[in-house]
Protein backbone atom coordinates (compact mmCIF):
# COMPACT_ATOMS: atom_id res chain seq x y z
CA UNK A 1 0.00 0.00 0.00
CA UNK A 2 2.61 2.37 1.03
CA UNK A 3 5.94 2.66 -0.81
CA UNK A 4 8.77 5.06 0.19
CA UNK A 5 11.68 5.63 -1.88
CA UNK A 6 14.75 7.98 -1.29
CA UNK A 7 12.69 10.28 0.75
CA UNK A 8 14.06 13.27 2.03
CA UNK A 9 12.78 16.42 3.90
CA UNK A 10 14.93 19.37 4.44
CA UNK A 11 14.01 23.20 5.56
CA UNK A 12 15.43 26.22 5.45
CA UNK A 13 16.31 28.35 8.49
CA UNK A 14 17.98 31.33 8.46
CA UNK A 15 20.10 30.50 5.81
CA UNK A 16 21.11 27.39 6.82
CA UNK A 17 19.52 24.20 5.60
CA UNK A 18 17.53 21.69 8.70
CA UNK A 19 17.71 17.91 7.33
CA UNK A 20 15.16 15.98 8.98
CA UNK A 21 14.67 13.09 6.52
CA UNK A 22 17.77 11.62 4.76
CA UNK A 23 16.80 8.80 2.38
CA UNK A 24 14.23 6.94 3.80
CA UNK A 25 13.03 3.65 2.33
CA UNK A 26 9.95 2.35 3.71
CA UNK A 27 7.13 -0.78 2.46
CA UNK A 28 4.24 -1.29 4.54
CA UNK A 29 1.57 -3.81 3.24
CA UNK A 30 -2.05 -3.56 3.01
CA UNK A 31 -3.51 -4.77 6.44
CA UNK A 32 -0.59 -4.21 8.54
CA UNK A 33 -0.44 -2.48 11.65
CA UNK A 34 3.23 -0.07 12.41
CA UNK A 35 4.72 2.03 14.75
CA UNK A 36 7.33 3.95 14.20
CA UNK A 37 9.10 5.55 17.19
CA UNK A 38 12.64 7.30 17.77
CA UNK A 39 13.58 10.03 19.94
CA UNK A 40 12.67 13.97 19.77
CA UNK A 41 13.96 15.57 16.84
CA UNK A 42 14.51 11.74 14.63
CA UNK A 43 11.87 12.65 12.10
CA UNK A 44 9.27 9.95 13.32
CA UNK A 45 6.69 13.16 12.79
CA UNK A 46 7.73 14.41 9.98
CA UNK A 47 7.83 10.66 8.33
CA UNK A 48 4.19 10.21 9.24
CA UNK A 49 2.97 14.05 7.50
CA UNK A 50 4.58 12.44 4.58
CA UNK A 51 2.61 9.40 4.50
CA UNK A 52 -0.75 11.20 5.68
CA UNK A 53 -0.09 13.12 2.74
CA UNK A 54 0.02 16.55 5.16
CA UNK A 55 3.46 17.38 3.54
CA UNK A 56 5.22 17.32 0.64
CA UNK A 57 8.72 15.13 0.53
CA UNK A 58 12.09 17.22 -0.49
CA UNK A 59 12.95 14.67 -2.45
CA UNK A 60 12.32 10.80 -3.53
CA UNK A 61 9.07 9.02 -4.39
CA UNK A 62 5.81 8.41 -2.79
CA UNK A 63 3.69 5.30 -3.93
CA UNK A 64 0.54 5.11 -1.86
CA UNK A 65 -2.33 2.91 -3.24
CA UNK A 66 -0.32 2.25 -6.47
CA UNK A 67 0.26 6.14 -7.46
CA UNK A 68 2.76 8.25 -6.88
CA UNK A 69 1.06 11.32 -4.59
CA UNK A 70 4.23 13.45 -4.17
CA UNK A 71 3.70 15.99 -7.28
CA UNK A 72 -0.14 16.02 -7.17
CA UNK A 73 -1.71 19.28 -6.24
CA UNK A 74 -3.59 20.66 -3.14
CA UNK A 75 -6.89 19.68 -4.60
CA UNK A 76 -6.52 16.05 -5.31
CA UNK A 77 -4.09 15.22 -2.13
CA UNK A 78 -7.19 17.13 0.02
CA UNK A 79 -9.75 14.48 -1.73
CA UNK A 80 -7.03 11.67 -1.12
CA UNK A 81 -7.12 12.28 2.25
CA UNK A 82 -10.92 13.03 2.87
CA UNK A 83 -11.55 9.73 1.09
CA UNK A 84 -9.33 7.17 2.25
CA UNK A 85 -7.29 8.41 5.60
CA UNK A 86 -8.81 8.65 8.71
CA UNK A 87 -6.71 10.82 11.74
CA UNK A 88 -6.48 9.92 15.25
CA UNK A 89 -4.73 12.54 16.96
CA UNK A 90 -2.82 13.11 20.41
CA UNK A 91 -5.41 16.14 21.63
CA UNK A 92 -8.83 14.36 20.41
CA UNK A 93 -9.22 17.38 17.99
CA UNK A 94 -13.42 17.39 18.81
CA UNK A 95 -15.93 20.25 18.65
CA UNK A 96 -16.66 20.84 21.85
CA UNK A 97 -20.00 22.05 21.02
CA UNK A 98 -21.32 19.62 19.16
CA UNK A 99 -22.39 15.79 20.97
CA UNK A 100 -20.37 12.95 19.96
CA UNK A 101 -22.69 11.84 17.07
CA UNK A 102 -22.35 14.95 15.27
CA UNK A 103 -18.67 14.92 15.79
CA UNK A 104 -18.20 11.70 13.80
CA UNK A 105 -20.75 12.73 11.45
CA UNK A 106 -18.56 15.64 10.18
CA UNK A 107 -16.11 14.01 7.69
CA UNK A 108 -19.87 12.80 6.09
CA UNK A 109 -20.78 16.43 6.04
CA UNK A 110 -17.50 17.17 4.08
CA UNK A 111 -18.23 14.39 1.85
CA UNK A 112 -22.16 15.91 0.86
CA UNK A 113 -23.62 12.88 2.21
CA UNK A 114 -27.49 13.29 3.42
CA UNK A 115 -28.61 13.76 6.81
CA UNK A 116 -30.51 10.31 7.31
CA UNK A 117 -27.45 8.27 5.67
CA UNK A 118 -24.47 10.04 7.98
CA UNK A 119 -26.53 9.52 11.15
CA UNK A 120 -27.06 6.41 10.30
CA UNK A 121 -23.45 5.38 9.74
CA UNK A 122 -22.05 7.84 12.45
CA UNK A 123 -24.09 5.79 15.21
CA UNK A 124 -23.56 2.46 13.51
CA UNK A 125 -19.56 3.70 14.20
CA UNK A 126 -19.70 5.24 17.66
CA UNK A 127 -21.52 1.54 18.36
CA UNK A 128 -18.70 -0.39 17.03
CA UNK A 129 -16.35 1.63 19.60
CA UNK A 130 -18.75 1.20 22.46
CA UNK A 131 -20.62 4.36 23.10
CA UNK A 132 -23.53 4.37 21.50
CA UNK A 133 -25.57 5.30 24.37
CA UNK A 134 -22.97 8.46 24.89
CA UNK A 135 -23.85 9.88 21.35
CA UNK A 136 -26.16 12.81 22.72
CA UNK A 137 -23.22 13.63 25.03
CA UNK A 138 -20.75 16.76 23.99
CA UNK A 139 -17.38 15.99 24.91
CA UNK A 140 -17.19 17.82 28.05
CA UNK A 141 -19.47 15.19 29.34
CA UNK A 142 -17.51 12.15 28.30
CA UNK A 143 -13.90 10.58 29.73
CA UNK A 144 -10.37 11.34 28.12
CA UNK A 145 -10.53 7.88 27.09
CA UNK A 146 -14.43 7.66 25.67
CA UNK A 147 -12.96 11.22 23.78
CA UNK A 148 -10.16 8.98 22.10
CA UNK A 149 -12.93 6.85 21.09
CA UNK A 150 -15.11 9.27 19.50
CA UNK A 151 -12.18 10.43 17.77
CA UNK A 152 -11.75 6.91 16.34
CA UNK A 153 -15.03 6.60 14.92
CA UNK A 154 -14.89 10.14 13.49
CA UNK A 155 -11.81 8.57 11.49
CA UNK A 156 -13.51 5.42 10.58
CA UNK A 157 -16.84 6.54 9.61
CA UNK A 158 -15.63 7.16 6.15
CA UNK A 159 -14.34 3.90 6.00
CA UNK A 160 -10.77 4.95 5.15
CA UNK A 161 -7.85 2.08 3.91
CA UNK A 162 -5.70 3.87 6.18
CA UNK A 163 -5.48 5.20 9.62
CA UNK A 164 -2.85 7.56 10.84
CA UNK A 165 -2.45 7.94 14.74
CA UNK A 166 -0.33 10.61 16.05
CA UNK A 167 0.47 9.68 19.68
CA UNK A 168 -3.26 8.46 19.95
CA UNK A 169 -2.66 7.80 23.97
CA UNK A 170 -0.31 10.27 25.03
CA UNK A 171 -3.21 12.36 27.35
CA UNK A 172 -4.55 8.99 28.35
CA UNK A 173 -3.60 6.69 31.65
CA UNK A 174 -2.17 3.67 31.01
CA UNK A 175 -5.86 1.33 31.40
CA UNK A 176 -7.52 3.86 29.13
CA UNK A 177 -4.02 3.58 26.85
CA UNK A 178 -4.55 -0.49 26.52
CA UNK A 179 -8.14 -0.29 25.74
CA UNK A 180 -7.24 2.49 22.68
CA UNK A 181 -4.63 0.51 21.67
CA UNK A 182 -6.68 -2.55 21.87
CA UNK A 183 -9.38 -1.05 19.67
CA UNK A 184 -6.52 0.27 17.18
CA UNK A 185 -5.68 -3.40 16.94
CA UNK A 186 -9.25 -4.98 16.71
CA UNK A 187 -9.20 -2.25 13.60
CA UNK A 188 -6.30 -3.13 11.83
CA UNK A 189 -7.46 -7.08 12.21
CA UNK A 190 -10.55 -5.90 10.48
CA UNK A 191 -8.46 -4.67 7.19
CA UNK A 192 -7.17 -1.07 7.98
CA UNK A 193 -4.20 -0.07 7.26
CA UNK A 194 -2.86 1.54 10.50
CA UNK A 195 0.48 3.61 10.55
CA UNK A 196 1.15 4.79 14.59
CA UNK A 197 3.83 7.26 16.52
CA UNK A 198 4.33 7.44 19.48
CA UNK A 199 6.93 7.46 22.08
CA UNK A 200 5.76 5.01 24.54
CA UNK A 201 8.15 1.47 23.54
CA UNK A 202 5.44 -0.71 25.80
CA UNK A 203 2.43 0.34 22.94
CA UNK A 204 5.10 -1.30 20.46
CA UNK A 205 3.41 -4.98 21.53
CA UNK A 206 0.25 -4.10 19.67
CA UNK A 207 1.58 -3.45 16.02
CA UNK A 208 3.28 -6.18 13.96
CA UNK A 209 5.96 -3.69 13.22
CA UNK A 210 7.96 -1.06 14.65
CA UNK A 211 10.21 1.29 12.23
CA UNK A 212 12.99 2.74 14.26
CA UNK A 213 13.80 6.36 13.19
CA UNK A 214 17.32 7.85 14.38
CA UNK A 215 18.47 11.38 13.28
CA UNK A 216 16.06 11.29 10.32
CA UNK A 217 17.57 7.57 8.77
CA UNK A 218 15.66 4.34 9.36
CA UNK A 219 17.23 2.50 12.25
CA UNK A 220 15.74 -0.53 11.66
CA UNK A 221 11.97 -1.65 9.89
Amino acid sequence: MIELRGIEKHFTLGGGRLEVIRGIDLSIKAGEFVTIMGKSGSGKSTLLNIIACLDRPSAGQYTLFGKEVSCLPDTQLSQLRNRHIGFVFQSFNLIARNTALKNVEKPLVYQGMGAHERRAKALDMLEKVGLAERSGHNPSQLSGGQQQRVAVARALVTNPSLLIADEPTGNLDSNTSREVMALLQSICREGTTVVMVTHDPSLSAYSDRVVELCDGQVLKA
